[in-house]
C-alpha cells in the first residue's frame, strides 16, 4: 500500500486547522515555529522522494526530465531544480539528511549546503573522501546554526573550496575556469536577467570590452550623455553581440538568426524565440538590421509562409552608408557598432537602398523606433534627425553627427 495512506489523513487534518484572527503574541510565535518546522520536514521528504523518482526512472517513462515531471505536479521551476539537486545529494550526506529530516534546517539552507559541497568538490583537484566531506558538511551546518543566510553559506563554501584547491596544488579561484558559470532566465514581464561567475581572464576580457564600448557619448545638441552607467554597459553588451554576429566583418549582414513567429489572424501578436511576445514597434526595429526569420503560423502553430531576408542591407550598401554617414548619425558611435536603419520601415514597404538608410547605434536605433525621434533625407542627400517635441517643441531638423560642424546646410 505504500506510505500514501498515512499521509492523506495528515493532509486532511491540516486542512481543518484554522488560524484565528486574534491570537496572543506568544501563541502566534509558537504556531509559526511549528509550521515552519513542518515545512522543513515536508521539503526534506519532497527532496527525498525526488531522488526515489529519479532512481525509479518515472520521469523517463513519460518522456520527461525529472525537473519537468516535478513542474507538471505544480512545482515552480526553481523549486523543481532544488528538489532534484538535493534529492541526488542527500544519500551522500547523511549528517545533513538527519538534520533536514528533523526539520531543523530549511529547504533553502539545505540546498545552499548541497551547492556548497558541490562547489568544493569542483575546486578539489582530486577525489574528496568521506572524512573530508563530513568535515565540510559539519562546517557549513555550523554556519547555519550560527545564523548564516544561504548566501553566507555559499561564501563560506567558496573559501573552503579555495583552501582545498591550494592544499593540493590546485589553481587559485581567480584562475579556475572549471567553476565558471553563466545563467539566465526570462522574467514574468519578458525581460532577460543574466548572472555570471567568471575567472579573472574571461572577466577581464568582458570588462575591457564593455568599458571600451560604454564610454559616454553626447546628445545631438552637444549636452552630456543622459544614460546611466548601467544603461551604457547594457548598450555595450548589445554592441558586442552585434559585432560577434557579423564575425568581425562590420560590412556584412548579421549571422545570428532571430526567429519571430507571427499568428496569421493576429499579426500584432508576434513572439520572439526564447523571449515571448514582442510589440509591433520592436518587430519593426529588429527587421531593420538583424537576421530575422519570420514564420507566419495558423491557430494550430502550423507554418503558412516563411519570410525572406531581402530587407538586409548587403555589403556594398553598408559600405556606402559608412562612407556617407561615417558613424551613428545621432551620437557618433563608430560605424562598426551601428545598425543599418530603414528610414521608411521595411515592414511598411520601405526599400533597402542608400536613400532609405542610415547608420544608428543600438541605443539610438531604439530612440528612433520607440522615443519619437525621426529621420529624413535632406536636400543635401544626407540624413537629418527630427527631435521629438519633448526635446524640441519646434522639432527643428538636426544634421547627422558627422556634419554638425560643417555648416554646409541648415535646412533638411
Amino acid at each position: 500500500m505504500g506510505i500514501a495512506p498515512d499521509l492523506h489523513p495528515l493532509l486532511d487534518h491540516l486542512r481543518d486547522v484554522v488560524v484565528p484572527d486574534e491570537m496572543a503574541g506568544d501563541d502566534a510565535l509558537e504556531v509559526a515555529r511549528c509550521l515552519l518546522r513542518m515545512r522543513n520536514v515536508v521539503d526534506h521528504l519532497a527532496a527525498t522522494l525526488a531522488g526515489v523518482l529519479d532512481r525509479c526512472g518515472v520521469a523517463a517513462t513519460q518522456g520527461r526530465t525529472l525537473r519537468e515531471l516535478l513542474m507538471s505536479l505544480g512545482c515552480a521551476p526553481a523549486v523543481a531544480e532544488r528538489l532534484v539537486r538535493v534529492g541526488a545529494a542527500l544519500p551522500l550526506l547523511p549528517t545533513l539528511a538527519a538534520h533536514a529530516c528533523d526539520g531543523a534546517v530549511s529547504g533553502e539552507h539545505v540546498d545552499a549546503i548541497v551547492k556548497g559541497i558541490n562547489h568544493i568538490r569542483a575546486r578539489s583537484p582530486g577525489e574528496v573522501d568521506e572524512e573530508a566531506r563530513f568535515r565540510q558538511v559539519t562546517d557549513l551546518l555550523g554556519q547555519f546554526f550560527s545564523g548564516a543566510t544561504p548566501a553566507a553559506i555559499a561564501d563560506r563554501a567558496r573559501k573552503l573550496g579555495n583552501r582545498a584547491a591550494a592544499a593540493e596544488g590546485g589553481l587559485p579561484a581567480a584562475e579556475d575556469r572549471s567553476v565558471n558559470t553563466l545563467d539566465h532566465r526570462v522574467t514574468s514581464d519578458g525581460r532577460l536577467q543574466v548572472r555570471a561567475d567568471l575567472d579573472a581572464e574571461v572577466g577581464a576580457k568582458l570588462v575591457a570590452a564593455v568599458e571600451e564600448l560604454s564610454a559616454p557619448r553626447p546628445e545631438p545638441d552637444g549636452s552630456p550623455d543622459t544614460r546611466s552607467a548601467s544603461r551604457r554597459r547594457a548598450d555595450a553588451l548589445e554592441a558586442m553581440l552585434d559585432i560577434a554576429a557579423r564575425g568581425g566583418d562590420v560590412a556584412s549582414a548579421p549571422r545570428t538568426q532571430l526567429l519571430v513567429t507571427v499568428p496569421a489572424d493576429t499579426p500584432d501578436m508576434g513572439q520572439l524565440e526564447f523571449m515571448g511576445s514582442i510589440s509591433t514597434m520592436t518587430l519593426e526595429r529588429i527587421c531593420c538590421d538583424t537576421a530575422v526569420t519570420t514564420v507566419v503560423v495558423d491557430d494550430e502553430q502550423v507554418p503558412l509562409d516563411m519570410g525572406r531576408e531581402k530587407r538586409l542591407f548587403p555589403p556594398h550598401l553598408r559600405k556606402a552608408l559608412y562612407l556617407r554617414d561615417r558613424c551613428c548619425i545621432k551620437c557618433g558611435a563608430p560605424p562598426g557598432r551601428t545598425h543599418a536603419h530603414h528610414i521608411v520601415h521595411w515592414t511598411h514597404g520601405g526599400e533597402t537602398s542608400l536613400g532609405n538608410g542610415c547608420l544608428l547605434c543600438p541605443a539610438c536605433h531604439a530612440n528612433v523606433h520607440h522615443d519619437g525621434w525621426g529621420v529624413v533625407i535632406g536636400l543635401d542627400k544626407h540624413p537629418w534627425l527630427i527631435p521629438p517635441a519633448t526635446v524640441d517643441p519646434q522639432r527643428n531638423p538636426v544634421p547627422a553627427y558627422n556634419r554638425r560642424t560643417m555648416r554646409l546646410d541648415h535646412a533638411a
